[in-house]
């Protein structure tokens, strides 16, 4: 015989509910999301078309609103949020012993883990190719259609030069400009100084980094109680302008991008076992908000703060490890982009009929990685930097048009993998510096 839901229980399955929508956020953004893309297909005229296109547009824009104040209140607060864990990070080692010892370890690791990221990704293209699903002339009339000549910027700075402006000779020009990788550079030069100084010569910079610090998590509080809400409207928004059609007509080039960052995630997974030494089930469990986060804002200074709490409060990783590995890992430690570009770069190459020798492959994967380093973390970068990429190996630069309206799809899915990065990176660094932690703490 079995048991009826009575009222009581049904009471009770909803008290249940009611309190894990209230206190997970991470329920809240995966509620948002479902509500987002369901809405945006009904109002995508390639979907539901309850209104007409005009409208449509209109009322994405309007719904995407709390989604953009959410984003311009964490870059507001990202450069100084970025200068002071990075600062405090390195200072909070009490020595520029530990810097060179952190800095000797994560410097190797993410260059091993993009060269990993972008030979998956080559290799996938390889096998797959999704260019061949793609009917070539087709595509060329859709690229040489859409304007994107502005959207493309070669950089034409030789070497020598691009080395030199590593170092932010104009510290306020680098954060006018966002440039997040001279910012890094500028925060470990100040932190590896405060920590060659004298300590109470320092300590009065140290309590403005903390005051600094302590105001920007403020304002990231603030922010984050518009997540929901903001997730919500900037689904709504991607899914009305791309629709379902740019979906089905790319999907092999879809599927080929989300089985790498899969792939590429597992990987992760097996560092965190391997090297780490954790359970990658519970992993996944405590980085899933920040995992979801990343997914709905598309990028990861955005999600930065939440990945510092999330390192520290649930993965246990001590706060000189997460306030360094994480900021410096949402500027230079981008897989999943590497990742995509990589596999993107290839699509096109088989979309145009370019046959690429074992050199140019070579060179794309070599020119891929550097790319990816020190690329800025905010939404749609990636696209950019590809631009730049593919005129390189003989594609036209219009050719991005191609991927463009499906860009946005791969964008959300490639950032969330890039937070999960930089959140194995943070528990690697914690099983490999324990020691060094604890020594630096007792003295």
């Amino acid at each position: 015989m079995t048991k009826s839901l009575t009222p009581l229980g049904t009471n009770r399955l909803f008290d249940r509910l009611d309190y894990l929508i209230r206190t997970r956020l991470w329920a809240q953004i995966l509620i948002a999301m479902v509500l987002g893309i369901t809405v945006g297909l009904l109002l995508s005229p390639s979907g539901g078309a309850i209104v007409e296109a005009t409208a449509a547009n209109t009322i994405a824009s309007w719904l995407a609103l709390p989604g953009r104040l959410f984003l311009a209140l964490i870059q507001m607060v990202v450069v100084p949020l970025v200068l002071t864990s990075i600062v405090l990070g390195i200072a909070s080692g009490g020595s520029s012993d530990f810097l060179r010892r952190i800095g000797t370890r994560i410097a190797p690791y993410f260059v091993i883990t993009t060269i990993v990221a972008v030979t998956i990704g080559s290799s996938l293209a390889l096998w797959i190719q999704p260019g061949q699903y793609i009917e070539p002339v087709a595509s060329k009339n859709l690229a040489l259609s859409v304007d994107t000549p502005k959207l493309v910027e070669v950089d034409s700075t030789n070497l020598e030069d691009q080395i030199v402006n590593i170092i932010p000779a104009n510290p306020t020009s680098a954060i006018l400009e966002r440039s997040m990788f001279q910012i890094v550079v500028l925060a470990i030069l100040m932190a590896v100084a405060l920590v060659s100084i004298k300590r109470q010569r320092a300590k009065p910079v140290l309590d403005l980094c903390v005051s600094v610090q302590d105001i920007s998590m403020k304002v990231v509080s603030w922010a984050m109680a518009l997540a929901p809400v903001a997730v919500f409207g900037l689904l709504a928004q991607v899914c009305v302008e791309s629709g379902i059609d740019a979906l089905l007509g790319m999907s092999v080039y879809i599927g080929t991008v989300l089985l790498g960052l899969l792939l590429l995630l597992m990987f992760y997974l097996f560092v965190v076992f391997v090297l780490a030494g954790r359970n990658p089930v519970d992993f996944l469990r405590d980085i899933r908000e920040a995992q979801l986060l990343a997914f709905s804002t598309s990028s990861s200074a955005a999600v930065m703060p939440l990945s510092m709490k999330t390192a520290e409060q649930k993965l246990q990783v001590s706060k000189p490890v997460s306030q360094f590995v994480i900021p410096l890992g949402a500027t230079v430690n981008m897989d999943g982009t590497a990742l995509y570009q990589v596999i993107a770069a290839v699509f096109l190459t088989q979309v145009y009929g370019i046959d690429l020798t074992l050199g140019q492959l070579s060179l794309l994967a070599a020119t891929t990685v550097g790319a990816s380093i020190g690329s800025p973390s905010t939404p749609g970068v990636g696209i950019v930097i590809l631009a730049t990429i593919v005129q390189g190996i003989g594609v036209p630069a219009e050719g991005i048009a191609l991927i463009l309206g499906v860009d946005r799809i791969l964008d959300m899915a490639r950032t969330a993998v890039n937070v999960s990065g930089d959140l194995t990176a943070s528990v690697v660094m914690e099983k490999w510096l324990h020691n060094d932690i604890v020594d630096t703490e007792d003295s």
